[in-house]
């Protein structure tokens, strides 16, 4: 499980130190353990490991319950590629090559946790029958320019197709385009037998590869496999060059929660569809999010506005623009931004 970004469009409540992945979000707990709770049936809390960074580990640790032991900490950040592959390394020093990884981020919605587990079951025959790397691309619900796509090419048995391409992120056009033409969101859901993805890393992946060799000679030394490795995502690195990739569609409510409009997406809403956390007040006011944290907040006769407040600060932007809180928390003075 990938838990180590900050969350930083859902600022002033994530910070560096609580991130999104440990905020009540989604339902009253951290979305950290709704994640573990969903995957328990498939998968037991002994069999999984969590990827954060150094500065999180603690945080991770006792958010999650899990032994640190099954806290993987990272020295430094170094894209998707690198992090999945340490983690394979570890798996595979554990339990063989033969082991089957399932990857997902801490910081997801699912509205269907049974069919969500189905489609990873799914996933895992198919990388185990076919000896893959095998991702589970999401029906589409909107021509969504945020997220990139996979294009699902022949068949190769029921429900898996051949993966003929990875788009990037596309303009609202070609995305609609791509929604017609049955192309599936890419989640960064993926499974593999942990001895199938190094060997593709080995032989794909130069910015990886050297570093994991060099790791494995000094026992699987961290600070080794991390001085040298060289940033790349998992999608550029690994699925876009390999040749053994698969596709499995996947249709049970998912949502990446980016950003506060999406809480519009994953959380009840009143009759005039406003999101509320925490105490506020409504009176012809529709579509808004609010995330009271300590304070009351009222809305009058206004719409499609995100209103965040937590310790004497309140933020107010509009639903759209909401996707920019990244922007904003970079350009902010010190005294926003630094404790005390």
């Amino acid at each position: 499980m990938l838990a180590g970004g900050v969350g930083s469009r859902f600022w002033p409540l994530s910070t560096p130190q609580v991130p999104k992945q440990l905020l009540p979000l989604v339902t009253d707990r951290p979305m950290l353990l709704d994640t573990l709770q969903r995957l328990e049936p498939l998968i037991p809390s002994e069999r999984t490991l969590i990827l954060t960074s150094e500065a999180l580990a603690v945080a991770i640790a006792s958010a999650s319950g899990l032994p640190t032991t099954q806290i993987v900490a990272e020295p430094r950040p170094a894209g998707t590629a690198a992090a999945l592959t340490w983690a394979a390394a570890q798996i595979e020093a554990r339990a063989g090559s033969d082991a089957v990884m399932l990857c997902v981020h801490a910081d997801w919605a699912i509205a269907d946790a049974a069919g969500f587990r189905s489609a990873l079951d799914a996933a895992a025959r198919a990388a185990v029958a076919h000896e893959s790397l095998v991702t589970v691309g999401i029906v589409p619900t909107r021509p969504d320019p945020g997220f990139g796509y996979i294009c699902p090419g022949s068949s190769v048995d029921s429900e898996v197709r051949v993966v003929e391409r990875f788009v990037e992120k596309p303009d609202r056009a070609r995305a609609v385009e791509m929604v017609k033409a049955g192309y599936l969101w890419n989640s960064g859901i993926f499974v593999w037998r942990v001895g199938d993805f190094l060997r593709e890393v080995d032989a794909h992946t130069p910015e990886v590869a050297p570093a994991l060799r060099a790791a494995r000679a000094a026992k699987l030394d961290a600070n080794v496999f991390f001085s040298c490795v060289e940033s790349v995502s998992v999608d550029v690195g690994v699925l876009e060059r390999s040749h053994r990739v698969l596709v499995v569609p996947g249709d049970f409510g998912w949502d990446d929660v980016g950003t506060w409009a999406a809480l519009r997406r994953v959380r009840p809403a009143d009759s005039a569809g406003n999101v509320v956390h925490g105490m506020a007040y409504t009176r012809d006011a529709s579509g808004n999010v609010v995330y009271a944290d300590g304070n009351a907040v009222v809305l009058y006769g206004v719409s499609d506005l995100v209103v965040v407040t937590r310790d004497g600060l309140t933020v107010v932007t509009t639903v759209d623009r909401s996707a920019d809180l990244k922007a904003l928390v970079e350009s902010l003075p010190a005294w926003l931004t630094e404790p005390g």
